[in-house]
């Protein structure tokens, strides 16, 4: 399988990369969520932070086209995303999003991400929905499906 997360440096996904992997409506999207999460898990070169546990346990449980129960989500917290959650959250990673906002005009939930990204040290923010290409604040934005 070709290598989706690049060697030596690490990278933040989005939530919208766990959501792709229950999306019967993509299922392109699905298999190349699928593929990203066995990387990450597999080499730990992918993270995610505690906004996107958040995020995507408030998604699956309200919005999903086949909502997953709150066994089913446990499970998924337990084996996919308390694992690869790497970033919590502290005064300064709020006081870098603030900052982040400012510079770019993003949501404080957007920027919030990118704070995460650059906390962790991630030269890669995974994301449909920011600017892919853009830099900010030494994390660069691909997005994943493209």
């Amino acid at each position: 399988m070709p290598q989706l997360l690049p060697r030596g440096s690490r990278t933040l996904l989005d939530t919208n990369v766990l959501v792709y992997l229950f999306d019967r409506r993509s299922p392109k999207k699905a298999h190349q969520a699928q593929a990203l999460i066995a990387e990450a898990l597999d080499t730990g070169r992918g993270i995610i932070s505690y906004q996107v546990v958040q995020e995507f346990l408030n998604v699956a449980r309200r919005k999903f086209l086949d909502v997953l129960t709150a066994r089913e989500a446990e499970l998924f917290l337990h084996r996919v995303l308390w694992p690869l959650c790497d970033v919590l959250p502290d005064m300064q990673l709020y006081a870098t999003a603030l900052s982040i906002a400012d510079e770019t005009g993003w949501t404080f939930y957007d920027s919030l991400i990118v704070s995460s990204a650059a906390r962790a040290g991630c030269s890669l923010l995974f994301s449909e929905d920011l600017q892919a290409g853009r830099v900010v604040r030494g994390v660069e934005i691909q997005n994943p499906f493209e």
